[in-house]
């Protein structure tokens, strides 16, 4: 079938002129690739991370040293996806600050996780080039407190919820 631009184009699921490099908190979820859960598994309502888990950790972990910009509020890693709150800052450390160098909006930081832990873990699996997330991701910009109390429980509470989770492959028939 040849390419229609009509037909055969991605559309973006983000706010269009927004600014993702704003301060604010903003919630993601990041998927593996077929939903195959690569991660660990859910034993008696807790998330038990595998090798693979754990890298993905130590990748999510090291955004904020990365990019001092960058804050990561509650998160959860499940068999097959990444629940987070990423807090931007403004990225001045005073009234005469300049805003740092390194800053990199949502996309970007999503971007560097996805390249750091898939390069990890496609090393230990043997699996070079293999893709380990789905292409895109989903985002939630926060409004305000009550919204953001809500997601930190429902992160904290996602693998409690796992039998019914929509991401869980047995629910996805």
């Amino acid at each position: 079938m040849a390419y229609d631009p009509d037909e055969h184009h991605r559309r973006s699921i983000r706010i269009k002129g927004y600014d993702y490099s704003r301060p604010g908190w903003y919630f993601v979820t990041i998927c593996a690739h077929g939903y195959k859960c690569v991660f660990g598994k859910i034993a008696a309502g807790e998330m038990r991370l595998n090798r693979a888990g754990n890298i993905a950790r130590e990748c999510w972990e090291v955004l904020p040293r990365l990019y001092p910009h960058v804050n990561l509020d509650e998160w959860v890693i499940m068999p097959n996806h990444l629940h987070g709150i990423i807090l931007i800052r403004d990225g001045r450390g005073g009234s005469r600050t300049a805003p740092t160098e390194n800053r990199k909006p949502l996309g970007r930081l999503v971007g560097a996780f996805k390249t750091m832990s898939t390069k990890r873990i496609n090393e230990l699996r043997g699996a070079a080039g293999v893709a380990l997330w789905q292409r895109n991701y989903y985002e939630r910009i926060i409004r305000d407190e009550e919204e953001l109390g809500g997601i930190r429980q429902y992160i904290r509470e996602n693998p409690l919820r796992w039998d019914e989770e929509g991401e869980n492959p047995v629910n996805r028939l």
